[in-house]
């Protein structure tokens, strides 16, 4: 299939919308109201840091929504407001944020449930609207619901669409996309729904195993059971891997992005040497720069002299995720929820380590001075992060 201009046709129907509805002043005026927090806006205003008693709030100087999902979210508002009568879907999360999500249930947003491993996109009729997340949406999904006739209103963040148009250049070329991401998740399914040869690599221990791959050959099968699920169909490791694109799901660690390309285009270095360099490698910054914000910041925040880190944010939330680990390989003991109300009596939280299931921690806030960092995932409202600090300080009761 031609992605590159089945996209181009979708974008100049009738039934596709991209740019809202012109409702956007009372839009936000709402958003305002259910998402944005005085008490936040206060301690931005006093150097992003809050002092009662014996506890101290540090926050991260950039964090929660970012400027795609603001708008995302604003787009699905005004989606319900433009078709009030109409029935509308959205094909997953319109983001990783639970209460978001509750929003719009609430507001009879209906979301395409799964059946077994696929979505049952039978639900969804002719005429019917239907919203393509943040995330954005595989280009058979888009196809899908093209066919059927349906309003479609894509809330892609531009970011996203960015990476595809990279890996659509590296199709156009024959190149591999090799794109650094997780191989389940939406972004990173709907960007390799539009890459031709494409291998999905999770960390820097899979590339590295990559990189020694095109250096030096080795099992062709252990290869492929390595990457199971993570690669185009037919992918032969033995000749898809000499000419190769760097993308990636724009939610990743930020510096391990960046090694990963600095990784391969040495590995393409010492394969092909420099004079062929560029015959074989192409790499393009497809880094989001909210999420490179938001890792800076946490950075920065993380020099602090921190008693404990609270990471704000969906549990399914992989800029969230990559927050937590700056606040682990920091040693600062550090509990990623979703919402205050994961914070117990009985000085307990139910919080959820890095690549494991939900569990909950005893005495986990300290007696004494305690000094709290705390930012949130770029899907997390003010108003979310705002309840986390008040019940912070309840343990000053």
């Amino acid at each position: 299939m031609d992605t590159k201009s089945f996209k181009r046709s979708l974008q100049q129907s009738d039934n596709y919308h991209r740019k809202g509805f012109g409702h956007e002043a009372e839009v936000m005026e709402t958003l305002e109201s259910e998402y944005q927090s005085d008490l936040i806006q206060e301690i931005r205003n006093n150097n992003y840091i809050l002092k009662k008693g014996r506890i101290t709030i540090y926050l991260a100087q950039a964090f929660g929504f970012c400027w795609g999902v603001e708008r995302a979210v604003a787009m699905a508002y005004e989606t319900r407001q433009h078709f009030p009568g109409e029935r509308i879907w959205i094909t997953n999360e319109i983001i990783h944020n639970p209460s978001v999500n509750q929003r719009l249930k609430e507001m009879q947003v209906g979301f395409i449930a799964m059946k077994g491993n696929e979505k049952d996109f039978s639900v969804v009729q002719s005429g019917d609207v239907v919203i393509l997340p943040a995330f954005g949406a595989s280009v058979t999904e888009m196809e899908l619901l093209d066919n059927k006739g349906c309003q479609i209103v894509d809330t892609t963040c531009p970011w996203v669409s960015k990476v595809w148009n990279s890996v659509e250049k590296h199709k156009k070329r024959d190149y591999t996309s090799i794109i650094h991401g997780k191989y389940n998740h939406e972004e990173t399914i709907a960007t390799s729904s539009f890459a031709g040869i494409y291998l999905i690599v999770l960390n820097m221990s899979q590339a590295q195993y990559v990189a020694d791959y095109i250096l030096n050959g080795g099992d062709r099968e252990e290869f492929l059971a390595k990457f199971k699920n993570a690669h185009s169909q037919g992918f032969d490791p033995d000749k898809d891997l000499t000419y190769i694109g760097i993308a990636n799901q724009t939610t990743m660690l930020k510096s391990e992005t960046e090694a990963i390309g600095k990784l391969f285009e040495h590995t393409m270095l010492r394969k092909y040497g420099p004079l062929q360099l560029n015959q074989h490698f192409m790499s393009f910054n497809t880094i989001c720069d909210a999420t490179q914000e938001r890792q800076d910041a946490m950075f920065e925040l993380v020099e602090e002299e921190l008693s404990l880190m609270v990471v704000i944010g969906g549990f399914n939330s992989s800029n969230t995720t990559h927050l937590q680990e700056i606040a682990i390989n920091r040693r600062i003991p550090s509990y990623h929820i979703d919402s205050a109300a994961r914070i117990l009596p009985g000085n307990r939280i139910e919080h959820k380590p890095l690549d494991r299931d939900l569990t909950v921690a005893e005495n986990w806030f300290p007696e004494g001075v305690v000094k709290v960092g705390i930012t949130s995932g770029a899907s997390t409202p003010d108003k979310v992060v705002e309840e986390v600090i008040e019940k912070i300080f309840l343990f000053l009761d």
